[in-house]
């Protein structure tokens, strides 16, 4: 291992990709320009979302192919996703190709379009244009993320649940009103109320209606989002304090899983739809679940607070 540690990547932080002489000295050292970060990862690739446009330059000149694909997608393609348009700009200069046909038809230069800098690269020809259910995504995300602004939102879980009213979601969760409930002691120190992980809030919004837990992760449970999803859909998600966002979709009752939200996770076989959205609501979880379910939300109060009402869940297993 020692001898691996010195000819190759292992000693390069994801914090260091920005540092030149380091990598520079790596590749001076015998690293491979073409492989071996963490194992199977391409530098390049790496440094296409975490480096600088100068390391970059540097591996783009290195490398036996600047459209090398790692996972089903080129560097540019990763620069493009992750909002590094720096980096995207120094591997068009180093030869990568915006037009590559890749990864559910969204080539780097397609996926640029859609997103807040969509002149990044001059257009070949209108077929590479975005259709009009995708340009209508695109906008939509440019107003729902700023509508819905910053906040803070660890340790909260929702559930956006599509075409359905809060009164027909109370129903089907079989839940009551919780009037008799001390909201503010939940809020101050929900872990001394009985039955607190039942307490969940719920408000009508436009195109179906949101449930909210401010305390904890019942709203994106499968037991929540299962019953509460028969002839439509519901993403469920829950804002870890401890680290990242957890959650799950819904259809029809059965539990799909969850869409992918960075390049690294989007596997190479991703629907065009999919790969739209994880780039729209990059780093943007609620906003994504929003707009998964197709809830139009004019702001942030339906998750911020207070509820529309606040209702008990009856007492059963979310988990299955």
């Amino acid at each position: 291992m020692a001898a691996t540690d010195d000819v190759g990547w292992w000693i390069v932080g994801w914090d260091e990709w920005t540092d030149l002489d380091l990598i520079r000295a790596r590749l001076a050292a015998g690293a491979d320009p073409n492989s071996g970060v963490r194992i199977f990862d391409k530098p390049l690739h790496i440094a296409a979302d975490w480096g600088s446009p100068e390391v970059v330059a540097e591996l783009a000149m290195r490398v036996d192919d600047v459209d090398a694909e790692l996972r089903g997608r080129t560097a540019l393609w990763t620069a493009v996703f992750e909002g590094r348009v720096d980096n995207a700009r120094a591997l068009v200069a180093a030869g990568a190709d915006p037009w590559r046909p890749m990864m559910g038809g969204w080539s780097p230069g397609r996926l640029s379009l859609a997103g807040p800098t969509p002149d990044l690269f001059p257009i070949p020809s209108s077929e590479f244009s975005l259709s009009e259910a995708e340009a209508a995504a695109a906008t939509e995300a440019a107003r729902l993320i700023p509508a819905l602004g910053d906040f803070y939102y660890g340790g909260l879980s929702l559930a956006c649940v599509a075409d359905v009213s809060a009164a027909e979601a109370t129903a089907r969760l079989e839940a009551t009103l919780a009037d008799d409930v001390d909201i503010d002691a939940l809020y101050e120190a929900w872990y001394n109320v009985p039955d607190a992980d039942r307490i969940v809030g719920i408000t009508d919004v436009p195109g179906g209606c949101v449930i909210t837990q401010p305390w904890g992760n019942t709203p994106s449970t499968p037991g929540v989002i299962k019953r509460a999803s028969p002839d439509t859909v519901c993403y469920g998600m829950y804002a870890n304090p401890k680290g990242g966002s957890e959650g799950r979709v819904s259809r029809d009752g059965a539990i799909l899983g969850w869409e992918p939200d960075t390049a690294f996770t989007i596997p190479p076989d991703a629907l065009a739809e999919q790969i739209l959205a994880a780039y729209l609501y990059r780093n943007h979880p609620i906003a994504f679940c929003c707009a998964g379910a197709d809830l139009r939300l004019a702001d942030a109060r339906p998750i911020t607070g207070p509820p529309g009402a606040w209702l008990r869940l009856p007492e059963r297993d979310y988990w299955t």
